[in-house]
């Protein structure tokens, strides 16, 4: 019951968000640029922040299980640790990945000539 409501909760904003910015983009005014902005800026900085979240706490499990695995077995250290030095690689790549993407929409977005000059007076 929990599942079902909380996705249901999240499908109504999702889709909550996603017919605001069809709204605001109907406006033809630098203000209408300003707040489609503001809404890029918010939808690229939280799944970064979800992204670092989650990456982090694969980081901390698999140091965890390395370090469990070279307390057994202490001759396999060399292994043990290249091993998850590429992976924590791997899962910091994610991160880069979302922040990647968070540029994108700050920066390469359609009106951001529009932003420009009403930042510039």
């Amino acid at each position: 019951m929990f599942k079902k409501l909380s996705f249901s909760t999240l499908g109504s904003a999702f889709l909550l968000l996603a017919l605001s910015t069809v709204a605001y983009a109907a406006e033809e005014t630098a203000i209408a640029g300003l707040r489609y902005f503001a809404i890029s800026v918010l939808a690229a900085g939280a799944p970064v922040g979800f992204a670092a979240f989650g990456c982090g706490l694969g980081m901390g499990n698999a140091i965890r299980g390395g370090l469990e695995g070279i307390a057994r077995n202490p001759e396999a250290s060399g292994k043990v640790t290249v091993t998850m030095l590429i992976g924590l690689a791997l899962i910091e790549a994610l991160t880069i990945y979302a922040l990647v993407i968070a540029l994108i929409l700050i920066y390469a977005h359609p009106q951001s000539a529009t932003i420009a000059a009403l930042f510039a007076h």
